[in-house]
Formats: C-alpha cells, structure tokens, sequence
C-alpha cells in the first residue's frame, strides 16, 4: 500500500520521441546554418579575392601609367633643353656674325686707308745740294721729315706669313711642348688673319698654353675670345669647358660651374659635355640649378 504509483510507461517515451525530435530539428537547424556561413563566407572570400586582384592591377595600370608620365616628361624636358640650346647656339651664331661683320667694316676702312696712302703722289725730287729747293735738308721748301723713309722703303709692308703653314706649325710645336715658339706662330695667325676661322682655333691654343702654365687669367682671356668671337668653331664646346675648368681651379667654383652649365645647355650632345656632367657630379652640384 505504501509503494508510489507507476508512470505509464507510454508517456515516458512519448516525451523522449519529442525530445529527440526537437534536438533533431535543432541539429538540423545547425547545420543549414553552417551551410549558409560556409556559402556566404565562401562568397565573401570570393569578393575579397576579386577586390585584392582589381587593387593589384589597378597598382599596375597605375604605376605604368606613372612610368609612361614620368617617360613623357623626361622626353618634353629634353626637347626643351634641346631647343634651349639650339636658340643659344643660334643666338651666340647671331653675335658671332655681328662681331665679324665689324671686323670686316673695320677691315675695310683699314684697307682704303692704305689704298689712298699708296695712291698719294710722291713728292717732288730734285738734285741734292741746291739750296732753296726741296729735297735740300735745312733749307727752305723742304718737306721732308729728318730719318723718314723715302722711295721703295716708304711703301715697304710686312708681308703676311702662310696662314695653313704657320698654324699647323704651331699645332706640331704645341704637340712638342715648345710653347714659347708655338705662342708666336699662333699669335701671328691671330694677327695677319683675324677674320679667317683658324684664327679662333689659335685663340683656342694660347689658352691651351696659359692653362699649362697655369696662368689661368690668361686662359681665360684667350677662352673668351673664342667663345665671343667665333662661337661656332669646333674648339668652342672645348673652350668653354676649359674655361669652366679654369675658373674652378683659379677658385671661382660659383662661375666655374655656371660655365659648365651654360656648356650642358649649349653642347649638351657633345664629348665636352660628358665631362663637364662627370666633374659636376664628382665636385657634388646638382646639373641643373635649383629653381629651374
């Protein structure tokens, strides 16, 4: 009598059928879930996968776009520094041909003077020893100069020496480092033929010489009158290198490197200018200054 009362035992399993039931649909429920992150997630490792490949070539297209840039841009500087120097070039042609057309003026009006000398009448001669006529020393009517010349003598010029003779001798003489000889023979071409193109080359060649003694100043005077007087000689890129070099080693860096530049601008494809970049980049200056 005091034993409890039994469960029915139908009930029991009817509330673990359920139960299992419910779990059933709970691991049912879990796993379509994991399905779907693992779609989504998929998706989205997908989306990131597209994005990391778009972002990596559009990196690509941008830095070749900025290599194309920068190609271009080199490519326009260039061509401006060419025409740069281009106008210089014809700019300096321009006042070589005005230096030398003065010459030639000048030239000219020498050479009438010693026309209308030459064509003078000479003077009256008469016999020696009368008095009161010309010709007589210290008597009245003479009008001739004690000591002057007189005849063949008085119309006697120095004859001009070979021009190609006398320069390649100095070249030969220069070469065998007889300077004092060499400075003569290019001196005379200078002087006798100041219009003619060789005369820059030995302008050229005595600041060759004053630069291997050292006399800088001297150098630079003779530079000058190639560059100021016969810019387009073929000496003239080497001349205003050597000036540049000169100036530097004279200590006058600040000149000595504009010149250098002027020469990049001027002769920027030439021999001379390799140099001149090589002694810009060794002494640590930019090539181009700032500001420009």
């Amino acid at each position: 009598m005091l034993a409890p009362a039994g469960v029915p035992a139908h009930a029991v399993s009817k509330e673990i059928v359920e139960l299992q039931t419910q779990v059933q649909q709970l691991l049912d429920m879990v796993q379509r879930l994991q399905s779907t992150m693992d779609t989504k997630f998929g998706v989205l490792q997908n989306l990131t996968q597209q994005t990391s490949d778009a972002a990596g070539q559009m990196q690509t297209a941008v830095k070749d776009l900025q290599q194309r840039l920068s190609a271009q841009n080199d490519a326009v500087n260039g061509k401006l520094d060419t025409t740069s120097g281009q106008m210089q070039s014809i700019n300096d042609s321009i006042d070589e041909l005005k230096t030398r057309v003065d010459k030639l003026q000048q030239t000219v009006k020498d050479l009438q003077s010693q026309i209308q000398t030459l064509q003078a009448p000479p003077p009256t001669t008469t016999e020696p020893g009368q008095p009161g006529q010309p010709g007589q020393p210290g008597q009245p009517g003479d009008n001739s100069l004690p000591g002057a010349p007189t005849g063949a003598a008085a119309n006697a010029m120095p004859s001009a020496p070979p021009l190609q003779e006398t320069f390649q001798s100095g070249v030969r003489d220069f070469n065998a480092a007889k300077y004092n000889v060499a400075t003569a023979e290019f001196q005379d071409v200078v002087h006798y033929y100041p219009l003619d193109d060789m005369a820059g080359t030995a302008q050229f060649y005595l600041g060759e010489i004053a630069y291997q003694r050292k006399d800088y100043q001297d150098a630079i005077n003779a530079y000058n009158a190639v560059l100021e007087g016969f810019s387009g000689n073929a000496k003239a890129p080497a001349a205003q290198l050597h000036k540049g070099l000169a100036l530097i080693d004279e200590g006058k860096k600040d000149a000595g490197v504009r010149e250098l530049r002027q020469l990049l601008q001027r002769h920027p494809q030439t021999p001379e200018a390799r140099v001149a970049r090589t002694k810009l980049n060794g002494m640590g200056v930019r090539i181009v200054p700032r500001g420009d």
